[in-house]
């Protein structure tokens, strides 16, 4: 619901993700605060802030094809492995990270077609057993490759971004790095709905046999999902290369496809922002178990003990937020934001 005295004259105004001029100069002073950032903190907390962006990059990609498309994908880690695995191969070759970054996606868009092709045939839970599949297949895969192709068990060293003669593999320069491709991947996520293809996304994700009626190339569709979504997962794994300087398949596993995918239950399935809300409130929360048991550590508490309920507490809040909260965080934040805008009169 919008506020009385909101209106527009044109499509192009009323489509716009902030719709009026106060949430524009939130959002510009939002990118303010985010480029200064590094002259005001230390480099763990620039550490953090590119491993969110860098999540938040890979949940994106699920948004697109699960929340969106309605195709179930637990291998969301695996893609991310594969985009790690291009740039570390693309950058020894000597090629730029402007190059190697969207080869990466590209590479990893084109393996996701592989196990997008069952999507044409099979739905729900033997769908996710598809995909869960490749998931495992991954390091099988990487590590019977002979070592001269990927690293194989050892894995691969990656070479630092330089752009005209700057090194960017600093803690700054990969912060930059990450948040000027979370801002291009923020502003492809929200606008893909309001597209041809995010249309029939959303009629595939609905209804598919409607869909097909409807003529709408379903199975094109439904690959082209996972293709979208991987070219995302793809982005994430250039930068996560780019931030560890060295890959292995024991970084991309299956417990990381899950944490992705509680995020965006958590936040919220059929919307960008709640991608946004799902990996700000997990990684937070993360980082909270995580203080508190390196506090006890030192005092000599429990602290293994608090380490090991991360997972307690991943499933608690998926639980939850599937219980009381089906849409997610984002609809808490979209019901907040109109009893705000609509005060002090009723939502009614």
């Amino acid at each position: 619901m919008r506020p009385t005295g909101l209106w527009f004259d044109r499509y192009n105004a009323e489509s716009r993700v902030l719709e009026t001029r106060r949430s524009r100069v939130a959002g510009l002073l939002l990118l303010a605060c985010l480029a200064a950032l590094p002259f005001t903190v230390g480099p763990w907390l620039l550490g953090e802030l590119t491993f969110l962006f860098i999540t938040l990059i890979a949940v994106y990609g699920l948004c697109v094809t699960v929340g969106m498309a309605g195709q179930i994908n637990i291998a969301q880690s695996a893609f991310v492995g594969v985009g790690a695995f291009a740039t570390a191969k693309l950058s020894g070759m000597g090629v730029p990270f402007w190059l190697c970054i969207p080869a990466a996606a590209l590479i990893t868009g084109a393996v996701s077609v592989l196990f997008a092709l069952p999507a044409i045939r099979v739905r729900g839970f033997y769908l996710a057993l598809t995909t869960l599949a490749a998931q495992v297949m991954f390091p099988i895969i990487i590590m019977a490759l002979p070592m001269a192709w990927l690293g194989g068990l050892v894995g691969m060293p990656v070479v630092a971004p330089r752009l005209a003669g700057v090194n960017l593999g600093t803690t700054t320069g990969l912060y930059y790095l990450a948040l000027v491709l979370v801002l291009f991947c923020t502003w492809a996520v929200f606008n893909i709905p309001r597209t041809r293809f995010g249309r029939a996304l959303r009629a595939v994700h609905d209804n598919d046999t409607a869909a097909d009626v409807m003529g709408i190339p379903v199975a094109r569709i439904k690959i082209e999902a996972f293709f979208a979504g991987a070219l995302f997962a793809g982005v994430a794994g250039a930068l996560t290369a780019y931030s560890l300087q060295f890959v292995t398949a024991t970084n991309f596993t299956l417990f990381a496809s899950v944490w992705y995918l509680g995020m965006l239950i958590v936040g919220g399935l059929h919307s960008p922002l709640g991608a946004i809300l799902g990996v700000l409130f997990i990684t937070l929360l993360q980082e909270g178990l995580h203080t508190i048991g390196n506090m006890a550590l030192q005092t000599g508490g429990a602290g293994g003990t608090i380490f090991a309920l991360n997972s307690v507490v991943l499933a608690l809040c998926i639980l939850l937020a599937l219980i009381f909260e089906p849409r997610g965080l984002a609809h808490l934040w979209t019901t907040t934001m109109t009893a705000f805008r609509l005060w002090p009169f009723p939502r009614t």
